[in-house]
């Protein structure tokens, strides 16, 4: 009998069907930047940037970007160019210093960085290499059992997580060691991935470990995998200190044995004592918070079975592309059906606010979470909450206290005799109540940006709204930093915001996550983007593939009129991202529906927008022929190639009729009538297009 059978809950309708969502491209778009951001300038390096300007020259109207290096020196980069400059995200709370205009700290910097992803490539490749060669286990298709089991889930699968569930079946099937990282914000079903994949492992006879960061979350995953798996004859054990030392000897007899099907727990997973009879999964939680020992010893295992690592930071795209080659990668950016948003509030500590908000959770007979993270005083703020709220029942847990007591507390929470939990952050990873649905943080300026939003995903995981209040001394003064974090969690309260929160904190940290502490330092050196196209770059040159001309690289300097007019598109952050979109759309279909999308917008599009998107069409043809420059020359229209040789291969291929070749460039001549505007752009397109086809 299915879950939902056996506990009386409603069986769920499936969502409504949809192609499994790209990650999300936060941190893609220039529309972040506003005036006064710090920019990144693919050539230049960091400088701040000052707003649109629109220049009229020999009668063109054109719009710039204008931004400011070093000792104010300002550099006006042109709307077709703006996939070259992107917001600076760095890592920490400092701010990077400006670079000078042209100068060779900039460079340097950028070769470094080179050199590092390349390093960092070739290490996951190599990595690729000694799994492809050595046997893995093939998993059998799956069986009825499988099947089932899987329609026994309560809930509707995102489509993130059937995607997800079949590469993940795809790689456990193929004969070759898995090295999967799925990654999702809070709440949105990795563990139910991993139990899937668990349960395929059980049923073809091996084993699985299961590898946490605390030893509450193991608890947590003990409950939810013996629960899942409770009606099939597979054996869940946790091995943790909240276990004796002989209970812990006579899981270990049996694990060894094979008589253990699921084991689950912390860092003493990976004790010499700790043996398997056929192990064939390894599943980590947030590998990023094991030791340099632990990662050396996963290492070493990734060549021997199939090893699913789940993290709860969001990849955003770049980060996602720029990998593609190197990891087998899955995604979960999808929220569950039915799930809100969290609503969140800032407020100073009062206590006629903090019994209102208890109050109304109990009367919906709900729990609280009080984190509290400091351990000498947890007791008095305890105190504090059973004197303003004495109808309710207050418990305390934190990681010092005996494993016993810890245990304790935990398991009368879970059944709803405490109705207050006062905690450090040992809560913070993975606990998952679905009655707990009111969530405090005292304190909150103290935390990071990633700790808070890790913490704010503990409660509203079901379908009841929750809130979260972050709570801030009475009177004390925080540091504007502080405040802008704080604020930053209370404004990006949609689904997902783990996309979105806080740029420079929990996404660098997320990537520093993803690819290892050490390259922090070079994501803070040229910032997010610059390190994802870099890396990107290592992947396609390690791969083989040719060289290409970077479409913002390519100058175009055509007497046209080409910008979107603010007559036009008024806000100017839309127009921004209209322009990158443009600058960066791959051939005349994306930009068809990019003209097709203004139109529905902003009405019909006007000459200036019409030639804009001529002019992308235009070098994105003129890229693909390597072409780096087009503007006006002596005799014609200029055009320089790199290497030179492509110059040569341009003018064979137009067969002599409208171009000359001399010294690596090409001057092409211009049929009457076509000289300027969008006829000109018209005639060159089509030139460079039937090269490049």
């Amino acid at each position: 009998m299915p879950h939902h059978q056996a506990f009386g809950r409603p069986a769920q309708r499936p969502a409504e069907a949809s192609p499994p969502s790209a990650p999300l491209a936060v941190g893609d778009e220039f529309l972040d930047a506003s005036p006064g951001d710090l920019v990144v300038h693919a050539h230049h390096g960091i400088a701040r940037y000052l707003g649109p300007r629109t220049v009229d020259r020999e009668g063109v109207a054109r719009e710039f970007l204008l931004i400011e290096f070093r000792g104010g020196e300002q550099l006006y980069v042109p709307v077709d160019a703006a996939d070259l400059v992107r917001r600076y995200v760095g890592v920490g709370e400092g701010s990077p210093s400006l670079h000078a205009l042209g100068g060779r700290l900039w460079r340097r910097q950028k070769e470094e960085v080179r050199d590092a992803v390349t390093r960092l490539a070739l290490e996951m490749i190599e990595t690729q290499a000694a799994r492809a060669a050595n046997p893995g286990l093939a998993f059998p298709p799956d069986s009825k059992w499988q099947r089932e089991f899987e329609a026994s889930f309560p809930f509707p699968d995102t489509p993130d997580q059937a995607a997800a569930t079949a590469a993940i079946k795809r790689d456990m099937e193929r004969g070759i060691s898995m090295d999967r990282l799925l990654c999702g914000d809070v709440g949105y079903g990795k563990t139910e991935v991993a139990v899937r994949a668990a349960f395929k492992t059980a049923e073809a006879g091996r084993q699985s470990a299961v590898l946490v960061p605390t030893t509450i979350l193991a608890e947590q995953h003990g409950r939810t995998f013996a629960e899942r798996m409770a009606e099939y004859p597979f054996v869940v054990e946790v091995i943790s200190r909240f276990k004796t030392k002989g209970e812990q000897a006579d899981i270990l007899e049996r694990c060894a044995a094979g008589g253990v099907d699921v084991l689950i727990g912390t860092h003493r997973l990976l004790r010499p004592d700790v043996r398997f009879k056929d192990l064939g999964l390894v599943v980590i939680d947030e590998e990023q918070r094991f030791g340099v020992r632990a990662k050396e010893h996963l290492k070493r295992l990734r060549l021997q079975v199939d090893v699913l690592t789940l993290t709860a930071t969001p990849i955003p795209r770049t980060l996602h592309m720029a990998l593609l080659g190197l990891r087998d990668i899955s995604n979960l950016a999808t929220p569950p059906a039915g799930r809100m948003a969290i609503s969140t509030e800032i407020l100073r500590f009062d206590r006629g606010k903090v019994r209102e908000a208890i109050l109304r959770e109990l009367e919906r007979d709900g729990q609280v979470y009080f984190v509290h993270n400091r351990v000498h005083s947890i007791h008095r703020v305890a105190e504090l909450l059973r004197e303003i709220v004495p109808e309710a029942v207050v418990g305390v847990v934190h990681g010092q206290m005996k494993k016993a007591e810890i245990r304790g507390v935990m398991a009368s929470f879970v059944r709803g005799e405490i109705q207050v939990l006062v905690a450090t952050t040992i809560i913070e990873s993975g606990v998952d109540i679905p009655n707990v649905n009111t969530l405090f943080v005292h304190h909150a300026h103290e935390f990071g940006l990633a700790d808070l939003h890790q913490l704010r995903g503990r409660v509203g995981r079901y379908h009841h709204r929750a809130h979260a209040y972050l709570i801030l001394p009475g009177k004390k003064p925080i540091s504007d930093t502080a405040e802008k974090r704080v604020r930053a969690i209370e404004e990006y309260t949609e689904l997902g915001a783990g996309f979105r929160i806080a740029l420079r904190d929990l996404e660098i940290r997320g990537a520093g996550n993803i690819l290892g502490a050490e390259q922090s330092g070079h994501i803070a050196a040229v910032g997010y983007d610059m390190y994802c196209r870099l890396l990107r770059e290592a992947v396609d040159s390690l791969a083989g593939a040719p060289d290409r001309v970077h479409r913002g690289d390519l100058g175009v300097d055509l007497p046209v009129s080409a910008h979107l007019p603010a007559a036009y598109v008024p806000d100017a952050r839309a127009r921004m991202d209209l322009y990158r979109r443009a600058a960066t759309a791959p051939d005349a279909g994306a930009l068809a529906g990019l003209r097709a999308e203004l139109a529905d917008r902003f009405g019909p599009p006007p000459p200036e927008a019409e030639a804009l998107l001529a002019v992308s069409r235009l070098k994105a043809a003129a890229a693909r022929a390597r072409a780096r420059y087009v503007g006006n020359g002596t005799d014609g229209v200029l055009a320089v190639f790199e290497p030179p040789e492509a110059a040569k291969a341009f003018a064979a291929a137009s067969g002599g009729a409208a171009v000359e070749y001399q010294d690596g460039y090409v001057t092409i001549r211009v049929p009457k009538g076509k000289e300027t505007g969008a006829a000109l752009v018209e005639f060159l397109t089509g030139m460079f297009e039937r090269k490049s086809s």
